[in-house]
């Protein structure tokens, strides 16, 4: 089974940056599109950004311009870049991605790191 492992989260100021990094592990088959979700306290979670695996991105309005995602095919692994953080993007963070098998398709999550942005 495939497991999501993030890191990066942790308290910035507001204005500064913060990378996320997830990488999937385990029986790969392989993995579609992967992203990074967010939820705040009584918030659903919402979508932060996507990538598929030829690269082509999506991002909610609220972030573009100042997050990045990125992946590496290699190393299984998709990043999120944060630049120009404001305190409402004080979540928990979430990656996601899509694992297509021979059988099935279904959705992994990770565990979600924090990410606090307060001066």
């Amino acid at each position: 089974q495939v497991q999501l492992v993030e890191s990066g989260g942790g308290l910035v100021q507001p204005g500064g940056s913060l990378r996320l990094s997830c990488a999937a592990s385990g029986s790969i088959f392989s993995i579609g599109f992967m992203g990074w979700y967010r939820q705040a306290p009584g918030k659903q979670r919402e979508l932060v950004a996507r990538i598929t695996s030829g690269g082509t991105t999506n991002y909610a309005a609220s972030v573009k311009g100042r997050f990045t995602i990125s992946r590496d095919n290699a190393k299984n692994t998709v990043y999120l870049q944060m630049n120009s953080l404001k305190s409402e993007d004080t979540a928990v963070y979430y990656c996601h991605a899509r694992e297509i098998t021979a059988t099935v398709t279904g959705d992994l999550w990770g565990q979600g790191t924090q990410v606090t942005v307060s001066s």
